[in-house]
């Protein structure tokens, strides 16, 4: 069993294997999520789809239960145990699967091809590769960010939360703001691989880094799909 130091006090050689897996994971979760996403589009009927985002609380509900379960793939991602690691990761690609399937369905309806969500993939590839780079490459601490991630995540949840009780648009610029906070999710999470973790918490660095990226996708396809309409 191999021992678990924080990455700070590692190796570069440990440190380029924790990377390595790291990135791996979050590889294979877009996939899995891909994979899981096509056979609910398939299995899921349309009424059910509807019926997710048709009611004024239902969506409450649903986003509730994916906060909740989120939090507990998060917890479980970071134990000792990899077995748990894994279902905490996994738990996570479910719960994304269900929560992106609305929107993927919409988005596929619109244009009929499934080039908003390629476009919408490939600039959150190349946003995601940017902001790694910069991550990687700057002296900067970016710890800062925490505090402001945490408050605009607040603030997003309640801006949430009240248009859909209020019946009001958040419109464009909330997505924007959106894509803004992903971004620096992204960028705090990639310059805390290099101090926080330890070099066999990699399934929970990718769990974060994955979170982080779905956000991003989320509302870059939002913004695709607001342009179309």
């Amino acid at each position: 069993m191999k021992t678990d130091v924080l990455l700070s006090h590692s190796t570069d050689l440990e440190r380029g294997d924790f990377y390595k897996k790291t990135y791996i994971h979050v590889a294979l979760a877009i996939l899995a999520f891909a994979g899981v996403e096509a056979f609910l589009l398939n299995v899921v009927p349309a009424e059910l789809i509807y019926m997710m985002i048709g009611q004024k609380y239902s969506w409450l509900l649903v986003l509730g239960v994916f906060w909740l379960g989120s939090f507990m793939a998060t917890k479980w991602s970071l134990s000792q145990s990899k077995s748990t690691q894994y279902v905490g990761l996994g738990l996570s690609i479910l719960l994304y699967s269900v929560i992106f399937l609305p929107m993927i369905y919409m988005a596929l309806l619109q244009d009929g091809t499934g080039n908003l969500i390629m476009q919408a993939a490939l600039l959150t590839v190349a946003m995601f590769a940017g902001i790694s780079a910069v991550a990687f490459t700057s002296k900067r601490d970016f710890s800062f960010l925490r505090n402001i991630i945490i408050i605009g995540g607040f603030i997003s949840i309640g801006l949430i939360v009240a248009g859909r009780i209020f019946g009001f648009n958040l419109g464009l610029w909330f997505s924007v703001g959106m894509v803004i906070l992903a971004s620096a999710s992204i960028l705090y999470e990639t310059s805390k691989l290099k101090d926080t973790y330890g070099t066999q918490q990699y399934v929970g660095a990718a769990l974060q880094l994955f979170a982080s990226i779905m956000l991003l996708f989320w509302y870059i396809l939002r913004i695709l799909m607001s342009r179309r309409s």
